[in-house]
């Protein structure tokens, strides 16, 4: 069937909760970046779309309905052309600047780190057990996302000057009867309306909180 809801949000936008909603809602695998870090084998894959050859999307994304946060979320607008009939989500928080603090506090630490290089031949610890192509692979899409969406994540007003550019792009490109804009805070009601299914007699998930996702990193 493909893609039901392509994914448009930049990450630290609520992404592991609508990651685990959406699949409570479609009985379907929903891709994120933790997807990623957990299959190796498809850093290749978006390696080569940042290089322009992008993949057989219905193979690749075989069995899933929905994909948020990066890696997806970079080619919404392929991946909303290849599946025309998808919702296309903008998730997003409050305010730009509560945003950044999220995201500073922790994304971009690793990114600071992977953009950098480390130390000579050190892979990226999150994908210790890939292969070395693999690892070289997966250290090139992450560089190409946060390079590409930010250039230096060090300067925090470009960081936040592409953030607000890339909503106004989203806004501005999918048409409003396929687009929703969607923050954490509101829950069920929004994405059950747009998909048209039952709201779940259960709480929301709250996954991946700040202090989690630091955990995470320092491990």
């Amino acid at each position: 069937m493909g893609l039901r809801v392509v994914g448009a949000g930049f990450p630290r936008t609520g992404t592991t909760s609508l990651r685990k909603a959406l699949e409570r809602l479609l009985g379907a695998p929903c891709y994120h970046m933790e997807e990623l870090f957990a299959r190796p084998g498809d850093a290749p894959v978006w390696r080569d779309a940042f290089a322009g050859t992008l993949p057989d999307w219905d193979g690749f994304l075989a069995g899933y309905a929905a994909g948020v946060d990066w890696p997806v979320s970079w080619f919404w607008r392929e991946l909303s052309a290849a599946y025309p009939d998808a919702l296309v989500l903008l998730s997003r928080r409050e305010s730009p600047e509560r945003w950044y603090q999220s995201m500073d506090g922790t994304v971009l630490q690793g990114a600071r780190h992977l953009m950098g290089g480390g130390p000579a031949g050190a892979r990226p610890p999150l994908v210790a057990t890939a292969s070395a192509e693999q690892a070289d692979a997966m250290q090139e899409v992450i560089r190409a996302l946060f390079g590409g969406a930010f250039g230096d994540p060090n300067d925090r007003d470009r960081v936040v000057a592409a953030y607000e550019r890339h909503l106004a792009e989203v806004r501005a490109t999918v048409p409003a009867h396929r687009l929703l804009e969607w923050q954490p805070s509101e829950g069920w009601e929004p994405v059950c309306a747009a998909l048209g299914v039952p709201v779940p007699d259960e709480p929301f998930p709250h996954e991946n909180t700040t202090a989690q996702a630091q955990a995470r990193i320092r491990r």
